[in-house]
């Protein structure tokens, strides 16, 4: 289920995660190597922020 604002729809968790790991990826340079590393910390971070109810972002 997606929720809506002002007509848009809002991403969803995997979304989410996908955007916060590129973020992660290139705050550390685009080093080859991590990218697990990447997608594990950004879902708990979007996980996270999803239970508290924050708006997520990385940084």
């Amino acid at each position: 289920m997606t929720k809506q604002r002002r007509g848009k729809t809002q991403p969803q968790p995997q979304q989410m995660t996908a955007i916060a790991a590129n973020y992660l990826a290139e705050r550390r340079g685009l080093f080859p190597g991590q990218k697990l590393a990447d997608w594990l910390r950004a879902e708990r971070e979007i996980e996270s922020h999803l239970q508290s109810g924050l708006p997520s972002s990385s940084g």
